[in-house]
């Protein structure tokens, strides 16, 4: 029997722009596109990311769980470089039998791999992020999260932020580099479960029917994209297939919403900015005979100095927007 309560409405979202009749190119999302994303929190784009792009940020992503597991090893014997680093650049999780496993690997820009930048300037990523949150939208965070070969543990319900009122969209777009099989660990949504704040902790009581619960099973493959509101549930159950499972996250909001509700302030937002002249000559070196992204934000909010490379590829996050979580292993 589930545990999930029917939404009390929030303010929608303000329109972006990019949602009239005719998308501004082929890589934009459509009317029809965005009203199902408004109307039930999530959509999936197939076939988003392919041929080389696709094969280079898989590539990168075996590189970056081998660092996850390095920096999970230096950490247990106490050889960690800057122990603080490794606490935010990588996440683990305590699994049965007290077995440690790495799952998230954060700040992916500074990680040696320009295919994560290479993909967040391409113009499959940054339509979507036009047509939702409009010109001045902002690149808030970068992640990928994974599950190992053989880890086929649960994770919970839960929201990745949740607001009191809204006036803006505010996403993620999740880039699978492998599989996820219906009845391989395949994502839960709840179709338009974002317009409330939920007690997930209901929902994680071992009482929720992932088989006929209210949810869509969302079985995804390599280069497909799922682009999911931050309030929409989501969760995943347990389960034995012996897969490899790597997602790359980007959340995305536009400016206007962190300049009125925060968390961060201006100087926050101009860093984050300053990853985006960077990511969108880096896939113009990489593919030059594809096309490329027309940055149209407004001027004056595009980095006036040149920053150095080091320092903008990896903006700490000091404070969050909360989320909807009931088990410290799923944050």
């Amino acid at each position: 029997m589930s545990s999930f309560t029917p939404p009390v409405s929030h303010t929608r979202p303000s329109a972006a722009t990019g949602s009239g009749a005719t998308p501004p190119t082929s890589f934009h999302l459509s009317a029809e596109q965005i009203r199902s994303f408004d109307e039930n929190g999530f959509l999936v784009v197939k076939h988003r990311i392919t041929g080389s792009l696709l094969t280079r940020v898989q590539e990168a992503g075996h590189r970056w769980i081998e660092q996850a597991r390095a920096a999970e090893g230096q950490a247990n014997a106490g050889q960690a470089k800057n122990p603080n680093q490794a606490d935010t650049d990588y996440a683990f999780a305590k699994r049965p039998g007290g077995k440690t496993v790495p799952f998230r690997v954060n700040y992916l820009h500074n990680k040696g791999e320009s295919a994560s930048l290479e993909l967040l300037g391409s113009p499959e990523i940054l339509a979507i992020a036009e047509s939702l949150a409009g010109p001045d939208f902002v690149p808030t965070y970068e992640s990928m999260v994974f599950k190992m070969a053989g880890d086929g543990e649960i994770i919970p319900w839960h929201q990745d932020a949740v607001f009191q009122q809204r006036r803006h969209r505010i996403f993620n777009i999740d880039i699978y580099l492998d599989q996820a099989s219906r009845d391989g660990g395949a994502l839960r949504v709840i179709p338009k479960s974002q317009t409330a704040i939920h007690d997930v902790c209901k929902m994680n009581d071992g009482t929720y029917d992932w088989i006929n619960g209210p949810h869509e099973i969302v079985a995804l493959e390599p280069g497909d994209v799922l682009i999911h509101d931050d309030m929409v549930l989501h969760g995943s159950p347990r389960t034995l297939q012996n897969q490899l499972r790597r997602v790359i996250y980007f959340e995305f909001r536009p400016a206007a919403q962190i300049f009125e509700e925060g968390p961060w302030d201006r100087s926050f937002v101009d860093q984050r900015l300053r990853l985006l002249p960077l990511a969108l000559k880096r896939h113009q070196d990489a593919f030059p005979e594809r096309p490329q992204f027309q940055w149209n934000a407004t001027p004056s909010l595009r980095p006036r100095v040149e920053a150095d490379e080091a320092t903008a590829l990896r903006v700490v996050h000091t404070v969050h927007t909360p989320g909807s979580y009931c088990s410290a292993n799923s944050k």
